[in-house]
């Protein structure tokens, strides 16, 4: 994937100091914030996230130093408003395995993604609870845990196909006045062999998503 207004390609080697900018808490909150509910001001996310606007406004600068944010159109003089400058950040997988130092920021960014499905299913429940969401949402809202044994050019494909689909679907439905914001974390972790066989997980009572699918 090249850089385009949508998404970001992080180096490694060339953006070594932006990615470690990425794996304190606050900051990849606080972009993902921007990305999910648009710009907003130092104030605002702090009441978002329970910290200061001192803090706040410290990491947004950092991750305005690292291009990840920058400003956004501002209401009045008072206040500077950012904005998220792409709607995803991306990297090489294999590229950020190559030197211990990249897998250490590999992996603290990707426990950052499991807190966002955390915090997300929360939001989501919430929502769900209190009738924020049209009833149509409640069938196809869901997680998946399917355990396929793939090979690793079938997993590449699959994301590739995965990524193409989600393009063609988000611009099909771009004017759609019942479309919203959907959090879809997708993961495929290889596992090495057990030294002994482990018997298949059954599926769990009521996990299908709908007929034929299982979550």
């Amino acid at each position: 994937m090249e850089n385009d207004d949508r998404a970001r390609v992080l180096d490694p080697e060339r953006d070594a100091d932006a990615l470690k900018a990425l794996t304190h808490p606050l900051r990849i909150r606080l972009l993902g914030l921007l990305r999910q509910d648009g710009p907003a001001t130092a104030s605002e996310l702090a009441a978002a996230t329970g910290e200061s606007s001192a803090s706040t406004s410290y990491h947004l600068r950092v991750l305005a130093k690292h291009a990840f944010v920058g400003e956004a159109e501002h209401r009045d003089g008072r206040e500077r408003r950012w904005r998220a400058v792409h709607a995803l950040t991306s990297w090489d997988s294999a590229a950020m395995a190559s030197s211990p130092g990249s897998r250490a920021v590999l992996g603290s960014l990707r426990r950052r993604q499991v807190e966002h499905l955390e915090s997300s299913l929360a939001r989501f429940e919430a929502d769900e609870e209190a009738g924020r969401l049209a009833p149509g949402w409640t069938g196809p809202a869901g997680i998946s845990d399917w355990l396929p044994r793939l090979t690793p050019e079938s997993l590449a494909e699959l994301w590739e196909t995965l990524e193409g689909k989600l393009d063609e679907l988000t611009a099909r439905d771009a004017e759609d006045p019942r479309a919203a914001q959907v959090v879809l974390l997708a993961a495929g972790l290889p596992l090495a062999p057990t030294a002994s066989p482990v018997p298949p997980v059954p599926p769990v009572p009521g996990s299908a998503r709908g007929a034929g699918s299982a979550e």
